[in-house]
């Protein structure tokens, strides 16, 4: 099974609602040259890039847009839409109020896999006090993290509240909490890598922010700053594909990872084995 970890369904087709969602959806991603995608047209992509399927991800920082851009219950009306195309991560914001009750909610009666956070948006770190109680309902529900790391293109986001390294501390007091750090942490690759080799519950997707070619990004990634036989020998059972759609393509991406000479159990876990693995599903 191939996976995409990493996915926005802001613009998709059964959740649109009007063009001032659908405008504050832009805003919030920093995407402004888009338009809604038919479930058929993200099947297309899906086939071109191989993928089996995607890991949808809502977005909830209420704090500061007012509501979320994409609910919980849009991500599980996707999935009961097509649910053999989808999984899907819940979002709350802890810095508002019934946070609490709206996440066990989105696991116990929508059945998300897990939850996803951009606290550079947020602006808090991983260690804020705030953020305690939100570790230990994952724990309790058996649920990971899917952590925004490293550079965002999104507005007012700063990058010290999700360095990777700011990450390790809640790796090592919550050993038994999946972690996922998105964009392998990007610039901080290295930094990320040592969090890999450390701790048996951190995993990094592959959802890097690339400039031009995927294929040259990720040779560059893979082979210069980090050595591919890293991944081979060390890491492999912890990096899960991820192509941050919609803004970058997916079908180039999967391409690129293909192209980097991995064997073929490698590409089975990063394609799709590890992120069963990271969300405490057991892979075909």
């Amino acid at each position: 099974m191939f996976i995409d970890i990493h996915v926005h369904p802001n613009f998709y087709e059964g959740i649109d609602r009007g063009k001032d969602i659908f405008a504050l959806r832009q805003e919030g991603l920093n995407i402004h040259k888009n338009s809604i995608a038919t479930i058929q047209h993200v099947k297309n992509q899906m086939k071109c890039a191989g993928l089996d399927k995607l890991c949808l991800l809502a977005q909830d920082e209420s704090s500061i847009y007012g509501q979320p851009l994409v609910s919980n219950q849009e991500v599980a009306d996707l999935i009961n839409q097509a649910p053999e195309l989808f999984f899907g991560f819940a979002s709350v914001d802890p810095l508002t109020d019934k946070w609490e009750e709206e996440l066990y909610f989105a696991f116990r009666e929508l059945k998300l896999n897990g939850l996803s956070l951009n606290l550079s948006k947020l602006k808090i770190y991983p260690t804020d006090p705030s953020l305690r109680k939100l570790y230990e309902i994952c724990l309790e529900e058996n649920k990971p993290i899917l952590f925004h790391s490293g550079c965002s293109y999104e507005k007012n986001t700063i990058s010290k509240y999700s360095h990777p390294l700011e990450f390790e501390e809640i790796a090592a007091n919550y050993s038994k909490l999946r972690i996922g750090l998105e964009h392998f942490g990007w610039p901080w690759v290295k930094d990320t890598a040592m969090l890999l080799l450390k701790y048996q519950n951190v995993y990094a997707d592959t959802a890097a922010l690339f400039f031009d070619s995927a294929s040259e990004f990720y040779q560059s990634l893979f082979t210069k700053e980090l050595e591919l036989t890293w991944v081979e020998r060390s890491l492999r059972h912890q990096i899960m594909f991820g192509s941050d759609n919609p803004r970058f393509e997916q079908i180039r991406m999967a391409h690129a990872l293909e192209k980097l000479g991995l064997s073929e159990e490698t590409l089975k876990l990063i394609k799709g084995e590890n992120a069963m693995a990271f969300m405490g599903m057991t892979h075909d």
